[in-house]
């Protein structure tokens, strides 16, 4: 019997630890992004989701990526793998390898393909819509999960559930730690 208890407190703290560890790492996702105004960072990268398969084998779609930040933009070379704004809608960034750099009237301009895609991408990305540059760390998958924890539903099944039974738990804790010490007193 008292195997069964030591057990009980044991799966406890370890679902109480890891509910607390998702927590912790969902509120600093969105957090941090919320701040920002754009993706989360981390040690000076920014972690940004690839949900197409135009840059695939080099990065899986539903890959999480992580992107350096760069000053200077006019100053990448051709091979080098790029997240930019699109020209079309700057809230759309696009990762994608420079094929060819260009030149005009002392302006810089990149001609950009998908890894994956037959041809070139139709305009040039000027030097100013660069992002950063893909830094070679991905994690397959992890995007797709991340895309589904910013929705409505996931931030009730990732932030809002864990808080919930957490609270409730210590709740239910402290109650049961008064009532041992009302016990006690009776004996």
């Amino acid at each position: 019997m008292d195997h069964l208890k030591k057990a009980r407190k044991w799966i406890g703290r370890i679902i109480t630890y890891t509910l607390m560890t998702v927590l912790v790492i969902m509120l600093f996702f969105v957090i941090t992004s919320k701040l920002s105004g754009g993706p989360p960072q981390v040690f000076g990268y920014q972690i940004m989701k690839v949900l197409s398969g135009s840059m695939e084998p080099t990065i899986d779609t539903g890959s999480l990526i992580a992107v350096k930040p760069v000053s200077n933009t006019e100053k990448l070379d051709e091979g080098t793998v790029i997240t930019y704004q699109s020209i079309d809608n700057p809230d759309v960034l696009i990762t994608h390898r420079i094929v060819e750099v260009q030149e005009s009237d002392g302006t810089i301009s990149y001609m950009t393909k998908g890894d994956n895609n037959d041809s070139r991408d139709a305009v040039a990305v000027p030097s100013e819509n660069v992002v950063g540059v893909f830094s070679g760390f991905t994690i397959p998958w992890l995007g797709y999960f991340f895309t589904f924890v910013q929705s409505k539903m996931g931030i009730v099944m990732f932030i809002i559930v864990p808080g919930v039974i957490l609270i409730l738990s210590q709740i239910y804790n402290i109650f049961k730690s008064i009532g041992r010490l009302n016990g006690d007193k009776a004996s």
